[in-house]
C-alpha cells in the first residue's frame, strides 16, 4: 500500500495523538503540514515530523488557500469550528478525517454532509468506539443472530467524577457556548454506539437530565475560589491541587495533566492552579452543562434502548446489555458474556486487544483502530473500511440534537 500524506489541523491533544499513527506506522502515513496558532503544539508537530516550513501555518486557512498537496486533512480543532475547514477542504479535493462531534448545530452537519457527498471525498468522524475490537465482536454476534432479534439496550457512560471536573466544570466542555452540550460533547459517542449495534432507524426519543452538583449552592464553608487558597483540600473529592499533584508525583505524565501545561514541572503546574482555569474552584466555575442524563430511543419495529450518562462514579469502561429474543449479552468495554436461552449457558468472550503505548490505545484501542481504518480507505481505495461515514453520522447526530430538544422541552421528539 501507499504511504498516506496528511495534515494536521488542529494540533492539541487529539490531533498530536492521531498524528502518533504516523510514527508508529511510518510506512503506512506521513503527516506533511499543520495548521496550529499555538507555539508549543505547532513546533512540536513539525520537529516530531519533520514538516517543511511551507507546509507549517498558525491558521488552516492559509493551507486551505493554497493547492492540494496532501491525501488528507485530520481536523481536530474545537467543536465549534469544524464547519469551515471542513467544507473548505473538501471543496479541494481532501479526504477527511473529523473530530467529533461533527459540528454544534443541525445546519452545520447537514452543510458539511452536502459538501462531503458534492465533493465524493472519503470522509470519517472520529467515532472511535464503533472501531474497538469490543465493538465489532458485540456487532459481529448481534448480526449473526445468536441472541435472535435485538429488542432493547440498556447502555451506561460512567463519565467518571475527576473527569467531569477536568473537562466539562472546569475544562474547555464545560460551557455550551464555548463548546457545546454535553450530551453532544461527550455521549454522540454513546448514542452512535447505540443506532450502530441496533442497525435500524430511530423513531422517537425523550430525554431527562440536570446540573444536580456543580453549582455554587453546593459549595462547601469555608471554601475558596481557587484549590490553592482552599482550606478542604483534604475533605474535598474535587480538589484539583491534590488530583493534578498527586498525577505529577507518580510520574502520570499524560492527559490530564498535560491540557495544563505542555511542559508538565512541578511550577508550571503550580503556576496553572493559581491562575489558569483548572485550579478554579468546581462550584465557582462558569459551567452550565449537565452532570447527568438519561435517553430513552424507539427504535423501527419496536425496538428500544436507554442510555445513561452521569458524572458520579470512578470512570472506567461502558457498560451494555443487549436483550435479544433468543439469548442477551452483557459487556464492559473489553470482556462480553453470551447467555443463551436454549442452554442456559453462558459464554465469556475477552476482546482486550494489546496495547501501543500511545494515545492510540485510547478508548480501548479505537484512537488506533479509526486510524488504520481510515488510512487503509485510502491506501486501497476501499470506502468500506470506514464505518463511521457521512449518512451514518449525520443520523447518529440527529438523534443527540432530538435528545436535548426532548430534554429542553420536557417531551418526546420524533426523528423524520
Amino acid at each position: 500500500m501507499k504511504t498516506v500524506s496528511v495534515l494536521i489541523v488542529g494540533a492539541g491533544g487529539r490531533g498530536h495523538g492521531y498524528s502518533r499513527f504516523a510514527k508508529e506506522f511510518p510506512e503506512k502515513m506521513k503527516v506533511v503540514g499543520v495548521a496550529e496558532p499555538r507555539e508549543f503544539h505547532r513546533e512540536r508537530m513539525v520537529s516530531e515530523h519533520e514538516i517543511a516550513p511551507e507546509n507549517v501555518a498558525t491558521d488552516w486557512k492559509q493551507i486551505a488557500s493554497r493547492p492540494k498537496f496532501a491525501d488528507a486533512v485530520i481536523i481536530a480543532t474545537q467543536d465549534a469550528m469544524h464547519t469551515e475547514p471542513a467544507i473548505a477542504f473538501a471543496e479541494k479535493g481532501y479526504a477527511i478525517l473529523l473530530e467529533k462531534p461533527m459540528a454544534p448545530n443541525a445546519e452545520e452537519c447537514r452543510r458539511i454532509v452536502a459538501a462531503v457527498q458534492k465533493n465524493n471525498v472519503v470522509f470519517a468522524v472520529c467515532h472511535v468506539l464503533r472501531y474497538t475490537t469490543y465493538t465489532r465482536q458485540i456487532k459481529k454476534l448481534v448480526d449473526s443472530g445468536i441472541i435472535g432479534d435485538v429488542v432493547s439496550i440498556q447502555h451506561l457512560e460512567p463519565v467518571g467524577y475527576w473527569h467531569q471536573a477536568h473537562s466539562f466544570v472546569r475544562g474547555n466542555w464545560r460551557n455550551e457556548k464555548e463548546s457545546s452540550f454535553m450530551l453532544l460533547a461527550k455521549s454522540c459517542h454513546d448514542i452512535d454506539w447505540i443506532s450502530h449495534i441496533m442497525g435500524v432507524s430511530c423513531k422517537a426519543v425523550s430525554s431527562f437530565g440536570s446540573l444536580y452538583h456543580f453549582r455554587k449552592e453546593q459549595k462547601p464553608k469555608n471554601a475558596g475560589n481557587r484549590c490553592v487558597d482552599c482550606g478542604c483540600e483534604n475533605e474535598c473529592p474535587y480538589s484539583a491541587l491534590r488530583f493534578y499533584m498527586n498525577r505529577l508525583n507518580t510520574k502520570q505524565l499524560g492527559w490530564p495533566l498535560d491540557v495544563m501545561s505542555p511542559v508538565m514541572t512541578e511550577e508550571n503546574v503550580m503556576k496553572a492552579l493559581r491562575e489558569g482555569p483548572y485550579g478554579r474552584c468546581v462550584y465557582e466555575c462558569d459551567n452550565d452543562v449537565v452532570d447527568n442524563q438519561v435517553v430513552n430511543m424507539s427504535f423501527e419495529g419496536g425496538r428500544t434502548a436507554s442510555f445513561t450518562m452521569t458524572a458520579f462514579n470512578n470512570g472506567g469502561g461502558r457498560n451494555t446489555r443487549i436483550f435479544g429474543t433468543k439469548g442477551a449479552l452483557y459487556g464492559d468495554s473489553s470482556k462480553i458474556r453470551h447467555f443463551d436461552f436454549l442452554t442456559d449457558k453462558e459464554t465469556l468472550i475477552d476482546t482486550e486487544s494489546s496495547t501501543l503505548g500511545s494515545i492510540l490505545d485510547g478508548h480501548g484501542g479505537g484512537d488506533g483502530g479509526l486510524m488504520g481504518a481510515f488510512i487503509e480507505a485510502l491506501a486501497t481505495g476501499d470506502r468500506s473500511k470506514i464505518i463511521s461515514g457521512p449518512k451514518e453520522t449525520l443520523e447518529s447526530h440527529l438523534m443527540v440534537f432530538a435528545a436535548e430538544e426532548a430534554r429542553r422541552k420536557n417531551t418526546v421528539v420524533e426523528l423524520k
